[in-house]
């Protein structure tokens, strides 16, 4: 449930309402709007009437949650989310790109990809060094010394790092390299990894699983919320469907509705979503026209000597073009291109 509070209602009387509620056993999320303080309320309502509740002073009403998802729902939190990432912040009226090679292969070969997507206007750099892959024999990044280069890259470009993280026991040493932890589609019900990254208090980018409803994706989203971590961003990369011309099936559609549901920012990865370089662009600029507040592009020095995912990543060139293409759909939605300041 939620207890919404009066306008005026005292800090005291908001503190009175939390002890009750945990004295009850609930578990208790404060969100504090512009206007009013909201208290979200997970447990047994068996243990606490409605109605006691309401008769506390400074509570205008209580609100039964009907969506299984309690803190990532609109009911509970109806502002929009706003992720800080170091000097920038995604959400709101400005649109980031994360850009860069799906596996970090070398010192050279991510330094080269970091400086051309900086100069592009990237705003965020993305590079696995750890690679879940479906073929045991297929290339599984550089694991450590990958998070090194991710670190020299970050230094030398100003750009936030974006890196999966596979294991939950790898938690702690990706953190101190990463300023995003990505959860990937096959993880996306991987619960204990999920609770893990929600006890970092880093930003999270949780990506759809590829056979994930809606409804399942922010459940996997709830699960990093429950652990304290508010610092969730959703990331729709297509879901496997009937069709095979394209790796994946782009669900477009998905964005509006999360956008309706939840008040977590979502962006769109048009290069898993299509598996195809002569896709993305279209894709990126569909996205950022349904209202998606990012884009993740996979862009590569040498797409056809890739390592991983070579036929949907773009030339440093191509990727320089896309910036250009979507500038203008951007503005169109009274939103802008976000920058690094530094």
């Amino acid at each position: 449930m939620i207890i919404v509070m009066e306008p005026g209602a005292t800090s005291e009387e908001q503190q009175a309402v939390i002890a009750r509620l945990e004295r009850e056993g609930f578990k208790v999320h404060l969100s504090r709007g512009i206007e009013r303080t909201i208290i979200g309320a997970i447990g047994d309502k068996t243990r606490l009437r409605a109605e006691t509740l309401a008769a506390l002073p400074g509570v205008e009403k209580v609100v039964p949650i009907l969506q299984p998802y309690k803190l990532a729902g609109r009911d509970f939190h109806p502002e929009d989310t706003l992720v800080p990432v170091g000097e920038l912040t995604i959400g709101g009226h400005q649109v980031h790109i994360i850009a860069g090679p799906c596996a970090v292969e070398s010192r050279e070969q991510l330094l080269e990809t970091a400086m051309a997507v900086r100069e592009a206007g990237a705003t965020m750099l993305r590079g696995g060094a750890y690679k879940p892959r479906s073929s045991p024999y297929s290339f599984q990044g550089l694991a450590a010394k990958g998070l090194e280069f991710l670190a020299e890259a970050r230094e030398v470009t100003g750009l936030p790092v974006v890196t999966e993280i596979m294991d939950p026991a790898l938690v702690t040493a990706v953190a101190q390299v990463a300023d995003v932890l990505q959860i990937g589609s096959r993880n996306m019900q991987n619960f204990a990894l999920l609770q893990a990254v929600g006890r970092t208090q880093k930003p999270v980018l949780l990506k759809r699983g590829l056979s994930a409803t809606i409804e399942e994706w922010l459940l996997a989203a709830e699960y990093i919320l429950t652990e304290g971590n508010s610092q969730v961003i959703l990331c729709e990369r297509g879901i496997r469907t009937f069709e095979t011309y394209t790796r994946n099936t782009l669900d477009l559609s998905a964005v509006p509705a999360v956008k309706h549901l939840s008040h977590l920012p979502v962006i769109v990865d048009p290069s898993h979503g299509t598996g195809r370089k002569f896709m993305v662009a279209p894709m990126a600029r569909a996205a950022l026209a349904a209202g998606a507040d990012g884009l993740m592009i996979e862009v590569h020095p040498n797409p056809q000597e890739a390592l991983s995912d070579g036929p949907q990543s773009l030339t440093p060139e191509q990727f320089a073009r896309l910036v250009q293409e979507i500038r203008p759909i951007i503005a169109a939605s009274s939103r802008e291109l976000g920058h690094l300041v530094s």
